[in-house]
């Protein structure tokens, strides 16, 4: 009998009327001869707002508690799946993480999976039970509470997916598929039906929301398969694939844009050995991600170095970058915030030459400037000033052939 897991994230459980429309679906899968494993998010919002009540108390919740307060977000929403399936005459169990035997480490707030026993799991599906499992969540090997962080529910699916080797995980949300840019953006943007593991790599961490990016590794190191749906519709969404299954891959699959970063320079910097360690170290060690590096070397040993960090991170980046600026004795530092990261993706890319050229001359076709430049082996991104972020991405679509309607496969 196929076993399916599939995976609901917050707004399809946002009210007892979704809950009811999740049950509905669920029981038709099972209807039609399916083993059905369930991975819910909590309701919307109402983890944003645990968070904010215990700020009420203190402005630093202890992390071992604070993961014990959210858990309940996922606890709530199995609970109440399990008795609306109950209620249409279906058997049903809801189960917690560490009850599913989700084991983590101690990395409370963002913990990561170590090990996945699904012993009960299986027993339960054996039975023809339908199992209903609280995402987002697991225990250490003390039986402590951890949470896996923002998105950590697509995680839990996708790992308990491999562990009872899962047929098919689906992760239902409120889109119907992978896009080839944000329809909001670009009104031209299509729907995929099928993309690579390594291009939903690029596309999670380049800031599309669609699938947490811990999920897509998990995916595709145990070759998990996955199809990203709507809960509001039957349509068919999109599947994760290995590349070699894409027969006639094209060269870019889609184009991304990601407002949420900043940028900061230190103008005159020694060019010396050791330099980059003084100016970075200290970033890393108060948890700032630094994305995208670019250093101009100028006459007189000296050089320019301009970086990228998260929009949030920015303060706290240009006041350590301020000592730091002091201590080496480089000239300033300024930053800017209005930037926006334009990228275009694609496994096509490594065997076709010219992309970075077709990238560069249509954005200077619009007098679009180009502030900063990165490259993957699937991947070229540009920093532009962030007006001109939604005029790339579509000039940047069309000029890569992605407006043309693809076919859904029959």
């Amino acid at each position: 009998m196929p076993l399916i897991v599939q995976k609901y994230g917050g707004t399809s459980v946002a009210s007892l009327e979704h809950i009811r429309r999740v049950a509905e679906r669920v029981a038709k899968t099972y209807d039609q001869g399916n083993d059905v494993i369930v991975v819910l998010s909590a309701m919307a919002g109402v983890t944003d707002g645990l968070i904010n009540m215990a700020r009420k108390i203190t402005e630093t919740p202890e992390k071992q508690e604070l993961d014990v307060l959210l858990a309940t977000g996922e606890q709530t929403t199995a609970a109440l799946l399990a008795m609306t399936l109950k209620a249409m005459n279906y058997p049903a169990k809801s189960l917690l993480g560490f009850q599913a035997e989700v084991l983590t480490d101690r990395a409370f707030g963002n913990a990561r999976i170590m090990d996945i026993g699904a012993s009960r799991i299986k027993d339960l599906v054996a039975r023809r039970t339908i199992v209903v499992v609280a995402g987002f969540q697991g225990a250490d090997a003390d039986g402590n509470i951890t949470t896996l962080g923002r998105g950590g529910s697509d995680t839990s699916a996708v790992a308990i997916a491999f562990a009872v080797k899962a047929d098919m995980c689906e992760i239902y949300t409120d889109v119907d598929g992978i896009y080839t840019a944000d329809p909001g953006i670009c009104k031209k943007a299509r729907k995929l039906y099928t993309v690579s593991y390594d291009e939903m790599l690029e596309t999670a961490s380049l800031g599309a929301k669609v699938l947490q990016i811990r999920s897509v590794e998990f995916a595709k190191k145990y070759n998990v398969p996955v199809h990203v749906r709507s809960s509001f519709s039957e349509e068919e969404g999109t599947m994760l694939v290995n590349e070699a299954t894409n027969m006639e891959q094209p060269v870019v699959m889609g184009v991304t844009c990601n407002k949420n970063e900043a940028r900061i320079t230190l103008k005159n910097v020694p060019d010396q050995p050791g330099i980059a360690s003084k100016i970075f170290s200290p970033v890393a060690e108060a948890g700032i991600v630094v994305d995208m590096i670019i250093q101009n070397t100028r006459s007189e040993g000296l050089t320019d170095l301009t970086f990228t960090v998260p929009k949030i991170s920015f303060k706290d980046a240009m006041e350590i970058e301020k000592k730091v600026a002091a201590e080496i004795k480089a000239e300033d530092v300024f930053g800017d915030e209005n930037i926006a990261k334009i990228s275009v993706t694609g496994v096509g890319m490594k065997s076709h030459s010219g992309v970075a050229a077709t990238m560069f001359s249509t954005l200077a076709a619009v007098n679009i400037n180009i502030l900063m430049i990165s490259t993957s082996e699937i991947r070229i991104s540009c920093v532009v000033e962030e007006n001109y972020a939604e005029l790339a991405v579509r000039v940047l679509h069309t000029a890569f052939g992605l407006d043309k309607e693809e076919h859904a496969p029959v």
